[in-house]
């Protein structure tokens, strides 16, 4: 599955076109390299996602084409999170 849709689906990011954005920036590793938007992603991939001051660092779990809220969890397990101060950029 495109690393944009798996974003989407798993509510890690809430809308496509920003999931797409942020890849295509160069702020989202997939197994420690740069990712596109079009890159794939499959289950034991770990993405390192970089927004503003947030670093997150997820597990891929599962892979679905459409999930339900509640079910947006299952697809992922978040492995660390991290936030730097102002003093720290």
């Amino acid at each position: 599955m495109r690393l944009d849709k798996f974003l989407k689906v798993s509510r890690i990011i809430k809308r496509r076109s920003v999931a797409k954005e942020i890849a295509d920036k160069g702020r989202i590793l997939v197994n420690d390299k740069p990712a596109k938007s079009s890159t794939n992603v499959a289950v034991g991939d770990e993405l390192t996602i970089h927004f503003g001051n947030k670093t997150l660092v997820a597990k891929v779990e599962d892979i679905r084409d459409t999930t339900k809220k509640d079910e947006a969890k299952d697809l992922y397990t978040i492995v660390e999170e991290t936030t730097k101060s102002i003093d720290e950029q």
